[in-house]
């Protein structure tokens, strides 16, 4: 089923998430439901704060982009109580961000091209590993959600200023996107 993405606003988005048991009532339909709402909206990853869940879960489908980046053909992986546990910040990239809660707003940002992170997976195996590349970056925006934030938290004061304007739109619900969305209540 296709759920509504909250967006930009929404209490929900600002909240830290919880950890959840791993007989999480109908976690697998979650975890489906959310990939089809991440399919539907055009992502590559959908983290369930947007959802309106304050858990950590996260799905990410980089299969879509299997054509730039060919070693994620067939990429589909769910993230369950994920925390990163070290940044290697020896190597940082900076590129362009958008994300499905923040329709309309794309920025260059800073991040760590290499993470160590702490995740359990859709089939509940529990895993401790390094990641890098583009899932690394994938997997830092999403799991800012989980920490309540989102990805314009990592701009400068400047570039904050200069997307203010499309930042207040969204918080008076003025949304424009080919996907549901719940706005926040003006």
């Amino acid at each position: 089923m296709v759920l509504p993405v909250y967006t930009y606003g929404q209490p929900v988005l600002r909240k830290v998430a919880e950890d959840i048991p791993l007989d999480y009532p109908d976690l697998q339909q979650l975890i489906q439901n959310m990939f089809e709402t991440n399919t539907a909206s055009d992502g590559v990853g959908l983290a369930a704060p947007q959802i309106g869940k304050s858990i950590r879960v996260v799905v990410i489908d980089l299969d879509v982009l299997s054509d730039t980046f060919p070693e994620y053909k067939g990429f589909r992986h769910a993230f369950i109580n994920g925390h990163i546990l070290e940044f290697d910040d020896s190597e940082t990239e900076t590129l362009e961000e958008g994300c499905l809660s923040l329709p309309g707003i794309h920025e260059s940002v800073t991040r760590a091209k290499r993470i160590y992170v702490k995740y359990v997976d859709e089939n509940l195996v529990e895993h401790e590993e390094w990641i890098e590349g583009y899932l690394a970056r994938v997997i830092q925006h999403e799991f800012d959600h989980l920490d309540g934030k989102v990805f314009t938290d990592h701009l400068s004061p400047f570039r904050k200023q200069m997307i203010n304007s499309k930042l207040k739109a969204l918080l008076q619900g003025k949304v424009r996107c080919n996907y549901r969305v719940k706005p926040p209540r003006k």
